[in-house]
């Protein structure tokens, strides 16, 4: 392949060749090639499809909408930052509208297998705050348990006695995923309920006493949720497209 000018530096002319010699230099030619076929597999799939169309007045309103938020309503302060930031009209409209294309894109691919993969990850998308003491001995565990149950109060107890850092903010361990919790805590804490006081639990050395303050179920109607998955899905459907290009790398 012969060799040709990829870009000018100080009216140097830097070959396709240089540049990735240079990429491989800095170990960043295989991000390089992955981000190419990234765009080449998204921009296929688009230019495939028939039923991913923009309304180009989306994308004109688009870009209305961001120059009034950016403070480029003057055409001439709007010419310079598409200047400073190496691009022109025609290639930032193509971008705003390739934005929306590829959202449409992840919609379609994801929709069909979005409910199946909510359920499957649902376990460890769900999460539970709960409060906590930590002991090294199962009968100081029985009598912290006892003397909460007479009354005493959980927070002073989780400050005096746990072993944990958490001890400081009461015990207190936050919004928790419920995968990660270990299998004989998650057994008795699924069946109990927000205010109650589960253990001693046995966990490896230790010994806790947890108490459930609230459950946080998870649900495809929280708006981020739903875009997280999607982007996870997507980027599955992506690697496996990816994998199957045959690549081959050809300069002078």
């Amino acid at each position: 392949m012969e060799s040709s000018s990829f870009l000018t530096i100080d009216d140097q002319a830097i070959s396709a060749g240089q540049v990735v010699k240079y990429l491989q230099t800095s170990g960043k030619l295989g991000q390089f090639i992955g981000d190419i076929l990234r765009q080449h597999v998204i921009e296929q799939e688009i230019q495939s499809r028939e039923d991913i169309t923009v309304n180009s007045a989306i994308t004109e309103q688009a870009i209305i909408d961001f120059r009034l938020q950016n403070q480029l309503t003057d055409p001439k302060s709007f010419q310079e930052w598409l200047q400073n930031n190496g691009t022109d009209y025609t290639t930032f409209h193509a971008t705003v509208t390739l934005g929306f294309q590829l959202e449409k894109l992840k919609s379609l691919i994801t929709e069909p297998k979005l409910q199946e993969y909510f359920i499957e990850r649902k376990i460890f998308l769900d999460r539970v705050i709960i409060s906590r003491i930590i002991v090294d001995q199962q009968e100081l565990a029985e009598e912290l348990q006892a003397q909460i149950e007479e009354g005493t109060s959980f927070e002073n107890l989780a400050k005096e006695y746990s072993l944990t850092d958490d001890r400081m903010v009461n015990g207190m361990m936050g919004p928790v995923s419920r995968g990660t919790l270990p299998d004989i805590l998650r057994a008795v804490i699924d069946i109990a309920k927000p205010g109650e006081l589960v253990g001693p639990i046995k966990l490896e050395e230790r010994y806790g006493l947890f108490r459930i303050e609230q459950f946080l179920p998870a649900s495809l109607e929280d708006t981020q949720l739903k875009q997280a998955l999607q982007n996870e899905l997507f980027e599955k459907w992506l690697a496996q497209k990816i994998q199957k290009l045959t690549v081959k790398l050809q300069v002078s």
